[in-house]
């Protein structure tokens, strides 16, 4: 178990990184809120907590890498590399401005901490693969992957778990954002992808399924992750939609769209943030 300490920076990191969202996605006029909020919990554990990184150097030898496989939810990750010290924070008001550092999408091209370009969906977790892949034969770190739950729905995805599972990846940790909702509404209306923790563990993983927005239980399930020898791991993360902004929460038609300012300050104002 996390010590109080560890529990208490990681929850300040994650509320910082949705006041972030909220902030990129309104000065952008356009983005995903929804999803990216629903994995700052995630993401906060990822960077102030589990992975082995440098924000001086981020292509240090040896060290642990993320992918964004929903790479539409790219403001939650701008905001935890931003708030981590990989870039400035001014670089997030520029989100999707032509020139930027910050597209709509990730680029390992042009932004420090990125380690895939994505936004097809399916390919960021199949490169998570070939990156596990070769981080064992190199004796490198670990590979960790955010695949949105609408994004099951995708054939590419089983194809990668398959190959993960047959060459007992035990290096790659998949964390799945399930919240429930994607771009048209329901998963359980557009395509059923349930069960989840089920179908991955049908695949030769070793599967857990836990509350997405729980400190304790996110450190934990990577604790375990870590301790898995012979098998990949899926951490089902059960999530919000929005979280923690009320009007947002369970709210499909925030998927991918930008609030009004009256409503980035009422966001803020719940998050304890300002415009």
């Amino acid at each position: 178990m996390p010590d109080t300490n560890t529990i208490e920076k990681i929850k300040r990191a994650a509320n910082e990184i949705r006041v972030d969202i909220v902030k990129q996605v309104y000065f952008a006029g356009s983005g995903h809120p929804g999803g990216s909020l629903s994995a700052a919990d995630i993401l906060a554990a990822l960077y102030f907590h589990e992975m082995d990184i440098d924000p001086a150097k981020p292509a240090k030898a040896g060290r642990d890498r993320f992918v964004l496989s929903k790479g539409h939810a790219a403001p939650v990750l701008y905001a935890a590399l931003a708030e981590r010290g990989f870039f400035p924070k001014d670089e997030l008001w520029k989100l999707r401005s032509i020139g930027a550092m910050l597209q709509g999408h990730p680029s390992r091209k042009t932004t420090p901490g990125v380690e895939m370009s994505t936004g097809s969906l399916g390919q960021g977790f199949s490169v998570s693969v070939g990156m596990a892949l070769a981080s064992r034969i190199d004796g490198a770190g670990r590979v960790y992957t955010l695949l949105g739950d609408g994004e099951l729905e995708e054939g590419l995805v089983w194809e990668a778990a398959m190959a993960a599972g047959h060459y007992k990846l035990d290096n790659l940790c998949a964390v799945i954002d399930w919240n429930g909702l994607q771009i048209d509404g329901k998963n359980d209306d557009v395509m059923t992808v349930a069960p989840v923790d089920e179908k991955f563990r049908s695949f030769g993983f070793n599967t857990l399924l836990i509350d997405g927005h729980s400190i304790p239980e996110i450190i934990g399930a990577f604790d375990a992750a870590r301790r898995t020898k012979g098998r990949p791991t899926a951490i089902v993360a059960k999530t919000v939609k929005g979280k923690g902004v009320k009007f947002m929460e369970n709210e499909a038609g925030w998927h991918g769209k930008a609030p009004s300012e009256e409503e980035t300050k009422k966001a803020l104002e719940e998050l304890g943030g300002e415009l």
